[in-house]
């Protein structure tokens, strides 16, 4: 029975060992920590981008700190492996009735979900991403703060 104890231990080490040093899912989320969408004048934006360890169909949604679904920015959008996706948030609820693309100053393409509802209430909300080919999702390890102007 001890050897067996020590057998499983030492498996049990060897499984941890590999899984700490697999990529995860989802990396290099960046957010920013915090935004203010305004209902006049420029609106401004929640800065979502992450990558992806194998290429994937994601749909990108923004949870409130009760974990329901605030907004839908993508549904089944094809991702690429290893390439930095980008979207941005309005701050507003509901889904996206479809999607503007902008360029950063590097020309990298950005995707802007249009949404019309109403503003979403101030508080923490963080992105879920489902991963359809691995059938999970995956929450952003931060939380970001929208705040009323």
């Amino acid at each position: 029975m001890f050897v067996l104890l020590v057998l499983a231990c030492l498996g049990a080490f060897f499984v941890t060992q590999r899984l700490k040093h697999t990529p995860t899912s989802v990396q290099k989320f960046e957010l920013s920590p915090r935004f203010s969408p305004t209902s006049s004048g420029r609106m401004k934006l929640e800065q979502i981008s992450f990558k992806l360890a194998h290429a994937d169909e994601v749909t990108v949604t923004i949870i409130n700190a009760n974990g329901d679904v605030v907004a839908t920015l993508v549904r089944d959008h094809p991702v690429a492996r290893y390439k930095q996706f980008s979207l941005r948030w309005n701050g507003r609820r509901g889904s996206a009735s479809r999607n503007d693309v902008i360029r950063s100053p590097a020309g990298r393409a950005i995707l802007v979900p249009v949404i019309h509802g109403p503003l979403a209430s101030a508080g923490e909300y963080r992105v879920r991403v489902g991963l359809r080919k691995q059938d999970r999702p995956v929450l952003s390890p931060r939380s970001f703060t929208l705040v009323h102007p």
